[in-house]
């Protein structure tokens, strides 16, 4: 994995960026072009790329806030998004399949985790599901518990890790 680089998304990235999310999520959970686009454009330091041998396999994006709950589906289309809120709240964590297992999400994790320290957040706060608990408690998260959120039809862990 010499040859993996962590860097920040660039507008060229969209396509692979949207390819990973739709071979990671159901389709009622990923994220459409529209937001990821925006995402990008709106939002580049808070989302992140994994690149091998020249290839996008891995994306993390996210948002900013200051409000605690996070389960408000507009703010995916970055609707009260603040650049300066002390929260960054990650929508995504994804690797394509097909190189997954290889340590590249928790590569860029710890990326992101830096980045986030740079920014100046407070905290990093994210929804998952049940079974991606151990995995985000293993980067220091906690689980705070259900969410509110009902996204694509499922049960969703608030977690937060205090940076």
């Amino acid at each position: 994995m010499n040859n993996l680089i962590i860097r920040t998304v660039e507008p060229e990235d969209l396509t692979a960026c949207h390819t990973i999310e739709a071979n990671c999520f159901p389709p009622c959970e990923a994220a459409w072009t529209s937001s990821l686009q925006n995402r990008i454009e709106e939002y580049p330091e808070g989302f992140l790329v994994a690149e091998l041998d020249g290839d996008v396999v891995g994306q993390v994006n996210s948002g900013s806030t200051d409000k605690e709950d996070i389960s408000d589906e507009e703010f995916k289309k970055l609707i009260g998004h603040d650049p300066d809120g002390r929260h960054i709240v990650i929508f995504s964590l994804s690797v394509h399949p097909n190189y997954q297992r290889q340590g590249i999400a928790d590569k860029l994790m710890s990326n992101f985790i830096e980045q986030a320290r740079e920014l100046g957040k407070s905290t990093i706060k994210l929804l998952c599901k049940k079974d991606l608990l151990p995995y985000y408690s293993r980067h220091g998260f906690l689980d705070d518990g259900l969410s509110a959120s009902d996204h694509g039809g499922a049960e969703w862990h608030a977690m937060t890790l205090y940076i």
